[in-house]
């Protein structure tokens, strides 16, 4: 039995997002899915809520796919108009927005290539464009590694009129060597603080909350510590299957796809230090700390902490669905794993001895990405009379998504005659509480690149240090007999193995239902 307690709805006004300083915005791979679904919505809603000055600000889309410039603004149109991103969307406001949008097609591969991009970006310059270039690698980084070196040569790295700036997309390599090998290259020639790794994870507002939340309630900072916690479980669940993503996921899997990015940084957003400062170098460096506290397991860790699996046949929101191995593209003997569940320690003052369980996987019974505190319980000699599971440990979730917000569970007298406690539930909701959309993550990301400010990009030793931990796990995976695949049914929680994984001492991960 379980109370729901609601803050009282209130719309409150947003503070004003701040402007960003006007740059010229270079979009390598701007003919794919991500520039249509993300960039160029966020974009048209920050033009929209007046965070880019219109006439500097310029939008140059380079990729090999033949198009003039209005044939890529009808293109961008299609996508923009019927995403949820782009909230403000009228067809006046996309005519003005649309007139900053050109394109370049071009080999990226070609070094005459960027002579001819550096003329482009002249003229544009000259037609009122801004001094100042942020580069977009909306690519692989196999692909962005060859065209941040080709800046380099080219010498469009180094901005003498303003700055230049370069986004990178994750993943940041796909093992610990690659990863070094990116930085390496990436560093020779742009500086760290021009090098903004993107994750958007950390561009939502409720990830942003979870430092507001520990760091400015002096009711739960002090009881966040090994004292007081039982365990920390970390969810990031999808209904979804792999879509057209086949032959992607075939080289990265559950554990590369998700953990070492993702889940790890909701790791050290739960487990680090106070910073200093709410600046890029203080919050980066504390979150650093955390990973580095993670040592890297053995292979006989590997066996014992962490679960793999692929999803089989099963049932979704009432509906049929195929298993990994029947979607199109993937292999019929594939071995890549579309969920993965571990068990981590971090070997620091605050948090030794508290396991952190991560899970993540594909076609689960519910899309849900939280994180639950479990607190240690009281003892039980004052409630003899009531069932042990009738009064639940204190937990604090916070929903990443959906249905953002913050929840705590604690014991309550049953209404009777007898000292009979259960567990009930206060909620806080942010579309409730506060009655306003806030910014998409894309947007905020994007904005802050322009203005300048790192704090929520991944820096090169932090992108280094997440795959020192998972590096070797993928190594022992390759190296232990894989699991008899599939071995969880579309729809369900998971296998069955990773129940096992965190059970024990009454602990459980939180179950995945389907919402029928």
């Amino acid at each position: 039995m379980s109370t729901i307690v609601q803050p009282t709805p209130r719309t409150q006004r947003l503070p004003q997002l701040p402007k960003a300083e006007p740059c010229l915005l270079v979009i390598f791979g701007a003919s794919g899915d991500l520039t249509k679904r993300k960039l160029i919505p966020a974009l048209f809603d920050l033009a929209c809520i007046g965070c880019i000055t219109t006439q500097p600000f310029q939008v140059l889309g380079v990729a090999r796919t033949p198009m003039t410039d209005e044939e890529f603004r009808r293109s961008m149109r299609q996508h923009a108009e019927g995403s949820k991103d782009a909230r403000h969307f009228s067809a006046e406001k996309w005519e003005n927005f649309a007139q900053r949008l050109h394109y370049m097609p071009g080999d990226i591969n070609d070094p005459e290539f960027y002579r001819s991009l550096g003329k482009r970006l002249d003229e544009m310059r000259e037609g009122g464009a801004s001094a100042n270039h942020l580069f977009y690698m909306s690519l692989p980084a196999s692909l962005a590694i060859p065209v941040v070196e080709q800046l380099g040569n080219s010498g469009l790295s180094k901005n003498a009129n303003g700055w230049a700036r370069v986004i990178l997309e994750k993943p940041f390599g796909r093992d610990l060597d690659s990863a070094r090998e990116l930085n390496e290259s990436v560093l020779k020639v742009f500086d760290e603080r021009d090098v903004y790794r993107i994750d958007h994870y950390l561009g939502k507002e409720t990830v942003q909350n979870m430092l507001v939340f520990r760091f400015g309630n002096s009711i739960f900072e002090p009881v966040w510590n090994r004292n007081y916690v039982d365990y920390v479980e970390i969810t990031a669940s999808e209904t979804i299957g792999v879509e057209t993503r086949a032959a992607f996921y075939e080289e990265t899997g559950a554990l590369r796809d998700m953990v070492a990015n993702h889940m790890l940084q909701l790791v050290t957003l739960t487990a680090m230090e106070p910073p200093v400062a709410f600046d890029a170098n203080s919050v980066r460096e504390q979150k650093v700390q955390v990973l580095r506290s993670i040592h890297p397991m053995t292979v006989d860790e590997v066996a014992r902490r962490t679960i793999r699996g692929q999803y089989g046949p099963g049932m979704v929101d009432g509906k049929a669905v195929a298993g990994y191995r029947e979607e199109p593209g993937v292999s019929p003997t594939s071995n890549t794993e579309t969920y993965a569940a571990l068990q981590f320690f971090i070997d620091n003052w605050r948090w030794s001895g508290v396991p952190f369980y991560l899970r993540t996987g594909k076609r689960l019974a519910q899309a849900l990405t939280e994180v639950r505190v479990h607190f240690k319980r009281t003892p039980q000699a004052l409630f003899a009379r009531s069932p042990y599971d009738s009064l639940e440990q204190n937990i604090v979730s916070i929903r990443i998504q959906p249905n953002e917000g913050i929840s705590i569970a604690f014991g309550a007298k049953q209404p009777g005659m007898q000292m009979r406690a259960i567990g009930v539930q206060m909620d806080f909701s942010y579309k409730h509480a506060f009655g306003t959309d806030t910014p998409v993550a894309y947007e905020t990301l994007l904005l802050d690149a322009m203005r300048g400010d790192a704090t929520l990009f991944t820096r090169g030793d932090e992108v280094e240090h997440e795959w020192r931990i998972i590096t070797p796990i993928e190594d022992a995976w390759a190296e232990l007999p894989p699991p008899r695949f599939p071995n969880y049914a579309a729809g369900s929680d998971g296998p069955s193995a990773a129940h096992e994984l965190i059970a024990g001492e009454h602990r459980k991960w939180h179950q995945l239902e389907q919402l029928l």
